[in-house]
């Protein structure tokens, strides 16, 4: 009975001599872990707000800064921009954990993030940049977690909680008030039309009205180059005429909802300009189209048959 109380005896100051050697072990990986983020004194959130975009920027000292940034008619993303990007190229682990001044609380696993070789080596999508936002109004603290690129340390950059609701609220007004799209979505837009036709659709017409709501956003357009077009199908004459009635029923769209006449250039080609073969029904139908491209700071000199090549 005696050895056995001493067997169980020894075998429990086995198990707390182990968890003491684990303790150490992680303290000192912990250690050789080189950590970017801000503290207390020193956690900062700055929004930057229009019917454009919108972000929301948290300075990490020493390492650069990390970004919300919602644009109008894209997803919202989160992003690392880097002074120096420390992190070597590869997968990070994204976590979010208690901060530390706040220890106890669980860890939640987003999974692993690429990290590029670049001022913005990590992008996170939209769910998980949801989730890191969620945990932020939570007083939790994503963390990125990757090897350096310099040696086999680990590099953590920590995204601080601290002042984060402060801004929340008037971080989700500036979205809710976005244009439904950006400059890239309407910048070039194609409207295509039925064999020997130049009528639109209701289709079209909700297309053509994203581009009315830019335009009426945006003061730095300046001018809207409307191009008609046909398929090969008839005589020259009558797909001239064909490609002005196409371009002139967009012009007059564009006219009634409130667009300035001084801003638009109208211009039809006929067949000359195809974007595809004329070799069959579906090619066709590609080049039954009239393009709306707007521009900034330049005019285009109005001409019925350009002799260049449009950009359609």
């Amino acid at each position: 009975m005696r050895s056995l109380i001493d067997f169980c005896t020894s075998g429990a100051r086995l198990v707390v001599a182990l968890t003491v050697l684990l303790t150490i072990s992680t303290a000192c990986t912990s250690v050789w872990a080189k950590t970017y983020s801000a503290n207390l004194s020193n956690s900062q959130w700055y929004l930057s707000a229009s019917i454009f975009e919108c972000s929301l920027t948290h300075p990490i000292p020493r390492y650069g800064k990390g970004v919300f940034y919602h644009e109008a008619g894209e997803k919202l993303k989160f992003y690392l921009d880097a002074n120096a990007n420390p992190m070597k190229s590869g997968k990070a682990a994204l976590i979010i954990e208690a901060p530390q001044w706040r220890p106890g609380n669980g860890v939640q696993d987003l999974g692993l993030v690429r990290v590029s070789d670049s001022s913005q080596p990590i992008v996170v999508a939209r769910n998980n940049a949801r989730n890191m936002m969620e945990g932020l109004m939570d007083g939790m603290t994503p963390t990125f977690t990757r090897k350096a690129w310099y040696s086999d340390d680990s590099v953590r950059v920590r995204v601080s909680s601290v002042n984060f609701p402060d801004f929340y609220n008037d971080y989700l007004g500036c979205v809710a008030a976005l244009l439904p799209v950006n400059f890239k979505q309407v910048q070039r837009t194609k409207v295509l039309f039925k064999v020997d036709k130049a009528e639109m659709t209701e289709q079209d017409r909700k297309q053509l009205e994203n581009v009315v709501i830019y335009l009426k956003a945006d003061n730095t357009i300046t001018s809207i180059v409307i191009d008609g077009h046909t398929d090969s199908s008839g005589r020259r004459i009558y797909n001239r005429r064909l490609s002005k009635d196409r371009a002139e029923v967009v012009r007059s769209y564009f006219m009634k909802n409130g667009i300035s006449e001084d801003m638009i250039t109208t211009r039809y080609h006929g067949e000359r300009y195809p974007v595809a073969k004329n070799s069959n029904k579906s090619n066709k139908a590609k080049n039954r189209r009239t393009t709306v491209r707007l521009e900034r700071g330049q005019r285009v000199a109005s001409n019925k048959e350009t002799s260049s090549s449009p950009e359609g």
